[in-house]
């Protein structure tokens, strides 16, 4: 402000249309990097009133002390800014402020307000109107001379660490409209003075530790719009007191303890969620709720047909039911929008009714139900808009409607664990949009399809369980299976070799996946909301079947069991670097275990079991230390069995069925002659050492030799994902608060 330059027309700056002072700075959005320097021309602007550096990159600097300076300050808004440290105490002399926002900076370490403490902050900077502290760490009660701040409209603790109960204070602070204490420990009661906040519109008390059973004062709260007391430990009945709150929009009170819930008379709900709230039937309050928009009863123990008063269809407005894991049997009336209704108890074919649903129809998840009958042709009619297929567990038959997949927009279709027959359509050529494919467990009859190389995003093949047969032929030209992560071909009849040119061309299973940790998982959209469908699936791993609910982006895998598979093992499986899981049991493969399976440094679960295989157990498979399943029983093996690292943690099961086997785990002990330390050895370690040299993972765990055992040891896939999360981000994680909406299973 002291030379010549006019600031007055930047962006984001506003003067004194009298003294030329800068009065406003709004840098909000502005890509700042780094730390603000205690010298800055910043803190030179005196008559500055107003000051927003939000969502920009202070790279987890503290908030410069300096700040003192601004002392015409009535508005601050540090957050999410990357600021980190004890919020500096010179803050609390900025007596003007009337909005303080420092919230959601803790994406290296968090802000803190302990020294000085929030009851500090309350006793100084008395003329606060909006106060927003979410996911600043003060670790304490919530101070009572919060009554001080008599003018303040909106509090928000979010995500604070506060304890205890609720202060009485807080229902002298009656001029309050936004009140938000989610994501805490506040416990005990919701008191009964709550009734005293006649202004407030949005109550949030998401995710603490509060019980018993809601007073009724809170039917005085006339203004309310939004309430949500979710992931509580409410008991008894949803007062009907909540039919008096005229205002009322959006309810959500899943995962609470409420028995039942009584008859409200609100007609102005839009939206409700009700989920994992032990309902035995559905709420008679939700009669003639013509704007409700979003319904979510989810997770309950609901029986019967949903009644016809649900269904009306002058619900113009009604755009997502959910009403899957319950006991429900079928409809009283075809509905206006088909409801999210998997995991029940329907039965019969698909009805025709939903051939005739008007609106678009993005998923159709009939899962988990006990639905026959044949697939209706109808289905097809969608196809130019459904992206998600979901019917498996159900008893279908039948052969798959060819014009069903004629449509590109699918990315799932999961049809698994029905009675399907019949071949593949060669219509599923045409979903060029396809990610996951699940026709496991049915009787379908064919040969390996290998036309569905063809499809450039299909990431999961699962085809187990069927009557699949022949060999698995080697292309002649390019093998496709692009982006191929998981296959699955276990318990059929496929025979001859096994493919060898596959593996040198399934590019997404050749590196290892450090890419950030996401899930398999696709947004459907609906009316004014959006939900979330988990991609899912069940495959042998470890010896057992593991249900996947959520699919993790880095999970591979190659699991051919349960074949008729003869030949060796190619040594070409050694392009896999990124492979997890690796099951070749139960077939009539021989010869030796390459050494080669040593560079597939991934490797958690191994199984070879019930083969032909014979020689010894490479020593090179001792450097698979993220390996925690191995298993080779039933097999020709001869000689010592590998010493160290995760080979000290497997019992005599993995080695059972191999006579010839000698050494720990084994009661059997080995001739000194037997021992591996012959030349041939040393050279193929040396060997397999350096053809792996530029693999990443050998570097960092080969030459840490024995001194990682103890921490590899016992090492599984979820552990693992940990370590990875850790080793990224460590303790500077970003607090992402996460508000849901609805209970998708």
């Amino acid at each position: 402000e002291g030379n010549n330059i006019d600031c007055c027309s930047w962006d984001g700056v506003q003067c004194n249309e009298n003294t030329g002072h800068v009065i406003k700075l709004d840098l909000s959005s502005s890509c700042l990097q780094g730390s603000i320097n205690s010298s800055s021309s910043l803190f030179k602007l005196v008559h500055l009133e107003w000051l927003d550096l939000a969502f920009n990159d202070f790279d987890g600097s503290e908030i410069p002390p300096e700040i003192i300076n601004l002392s015409s300050l009535s508005y601050l808004n540090l957050s999410s800014a990357a600021f980190s440290g004890q919020i500096p105490s010179e803050i609390l002399e900025l007596s003007k402020l009337g909005y303080l926002d420092l919230s959601h900076n803790s994406y290296y370490d968090p802000v803190e307000l302990r020294k000085p403490s929030l009851g500090n902050l309350v006793d100084k900077l008395t003329n606060l109107k909006e106060l927003v502290l979410g996911d600043v760490t003060i670790s304490s009660p919530i101070p009572h001379n919060l009554t001080y701040l008599s003018s303040l409209t909106t509090l928000s603790l979010s995500g604070c660490d506060l304890r205890g109960r609720i202060p009485s204070s807080l229902g002298n602070i009656t001029r309050l409209i936004h009140l938000d204490l989610s994501f805490n420990k506040l416990s005990d009661e919701l008191p009964t003075f709550i009734g005293t906040l006649g202004s407030l519109k949005e109550l949030d008390l998401l995710q603490n530790n509060l019980s018993g059973e809601l007073p009724n004062s809170i039917s005085n709260l006339a203004s309310l719009e939004q309430v949500d007391l979710s992931l509580n430990r409410f008991l008894g009945k949803l007062p009907a007191s909540f039919g008096n709150l005229r205002s009322l929009r959006t309810l959500d009170v899943y995962e609470c303890k409420f028995s039942a819930t009584s008859n409200t008379t609100s007609h102005r709900f839009r939206d409700v969620s009700l989920c994992s709230c032990d309902l035995t039937e559905i709420p008679k309050f939700l009669k003639n709720q013509h704007h409700l928009e979003l319904l979510d009863l989810a997770s309950n123990k609901i029986n019967g047909k949903v009644p016809k008063w649900l269904l009306d269809p002058s619900m113009q407005n009604f755009g997502h039911l959910n009403l899957s894991h319950n006991f429900l049997t079928g409809f009283d009336q075809h509905p206006v929008v088909l409801p999210w209704i998997s995991n029940n108890s329907l039965t019969g074919e698909i009805p025709s009714w939903i051939c005739n649903l008007s609106n678009r129809l993005e998923s159709l998840d009939l899962s988990y139900n006990n639905l026959s009958g044949l697939l209706p042709q109808c289905l097809g009619n969608f196809s130019d808009w459904l992206s998600i297929l979901d019917l498996q567990h159900n008893k279908f038959s039948g052969t798959i409607p060819d014009n069903l997949l004629k449509g590109n927009i699918l990315k799932v279709i999961d049809l698994s664990d029905n009675l399907l027959q019949g071949r593949i359509p060669r219509s599923l050529a045409n979903c060029s949009n396809l990610e996951f494919l699940d026709l496991g467990d049915n009787q379908i009859r064919d040969i390996f399809p290998s036309w569905l190389g063809t499809l450039p995003d299909l990431n999961v093949l699962i085809l187990k369980s069927n009557k699949f047969h022949g060999l698995i032929r080697e292309p002649k030209t390019d093998c496709g299976f692009p982006k191929l992560r998981i296959i699955d071909l276990s318990k059929n009849r496929f025979t001859g070799k096994l493919p060898s040119m596959a593996f040198q061309c399934w590019n997404a299973m050749k590196v290892v996946n450090a890419s950030e940790l996401r899930y398999m998982q696709e947004v459907i959209p609906f009316n004014k909301g959006n939900g979330i469908y988990d991609y899912s699936l069940t495959m042998s791993n470890k010896g057992q079947m593991m249900s996947y609910k959520k699919i993790p982006n880095i999970l591979t895998a190659v699991i051919l069991s349960s074949n008729r598979f003869d030949g060796e093992i190619p040594t070409s499986i050694s392009n896999l670097k990124g492979l997890q899981i690796l099951s070749l049991a139960d077939n009539s493969l021989h010869g030796h275990i390459p050494s080669c399976l040593g560079n597939l440094t991934d490797l958690e679960s191994l199984d070879l079991s019930n083969n032909r295989f014979s020689g010894q157990i490479p020593q090179q498979l001792v450097e698979l230390t993220f390996l925690e399943f191995f298993n080779v029983s039933d097999n020709h093996f001869t000689g010592p069995i590998p010493q160290g690292k995760q080979f000290a943690t497997f019992d005599k099961t993995s080695f059972d069925g191999n006579s010839g086997l000698c050494g720990r785990p084994l009661s059997s002990e080995c001739e000194i002659s037997e021992a591996p330390t012959n030349e041939d050895q040393i050279e193929d370690s040396e060997e397999s050492l350096l053809s792996g040299v530029s693999d990443w993972k050998i570097i960092l765990i080969g030459y840490a030799g024995g001194l990682i055992v103890g921490v590899v040891l016992g090492l599984n896939f979820s552990t693992r994902i940990l370590e990875w999360f850790m080793e990224k981000f460590g303790t500077q994680s970003k607090r992402r608060r996460s508000r849901r909406r609805g209970c998708r299973n």
